[in-house]
């Protein structure tokens, strides 16, 4: 994905105010054994950019006063109430050199599992993401989780997730879902109450009019 900013000369509060009421947003791009830069981006193709998963997790293009260099989004702050970025902050990064990035989750398969379709369990997704190191090239854009072969009590961790080659996970015993199933021994102290009331009320004298 691409992002294009210009290089901006002053900084401070009132500097980043007025390039807000600019409909700019101040930021800065650090890293890689470089001065850090100082920009500004375009508010409205920061904001929709920053509506997509993959912009989060993707190795950027960004367009610095017409030279390209690839970085990271790193943080961002949002306005507390409006539809406002405030700040932006991106980490050149360095091609040849191995990368740490959060990486989205995509879940699939659950409704076909043993887990929910014979032990009338539920999935649950303890994360949404898993951190990942390789090589900016070979970054995924997400992992698939493939919960079809799930069963009762199955707890599904990173290590079990097919990563692609030469990408490698950060903490591979995270786990990432799990299975829970409701025993049908919760329902009979509820079903035997019930049914103990029921005589009861049979017997009980009518109320007179």
């Amino acid at each position: 994905m691409n992002i294009t900013a210009s290089s901006r000369q002053q900084q401070g509060t009132s500097a980043s105010r007025r390039l807000r009421r600019e409909a700019k947003v101040p930021g800065i791009l650090y890293g890689n054994n470089e001065p850090a830069s100082m920009i500004a981006m375009d508010h409205n193709e920061l904001y929709y950019s920053l509506q997509k998963e993959k912009f989060h997790s993707s190795i950027l293009t960004m367009t610095l006063d017409g030279t390209e260099q690839l970085c990271v989004l790193r943080a961002f702050q949002m306005h507390p109430y409006k539809n406002q970025v405030l700040h932006a902050d991106f980490q050149r990064i360095d091609p040849n050199s191995n990368v740490t990035m959060r990486v989205p989750l995509h879940f699939f398969g659950g409704e076909n599992s043993p887990a929910v379709k014979i032990s009338k369990g539920f999935i649950s997704h303890l994360v949404s993401f898993v951190e990942l190191t390789c090589l900016p090239k070979d970054l995924p854009e997400f992992i698939d989780v493939d919960e079809s072969g799930m069963t009762a009590l199955d707890t599904l961790r990173v290590a079990d997730l097919k990563l692609p080659e030469n990408v490698t996970a950060v903490n591979p015993e995270l786990p990432v879902a799990t299975v829970t199933v409701i025993s049908d021994d919760s329902a009979a102290p509820a079903a035997a109450a019930a049914a103990e009331a029921a005589p009861a009320a049979a017997e009980a004298p009518a109320e007179s009019k």
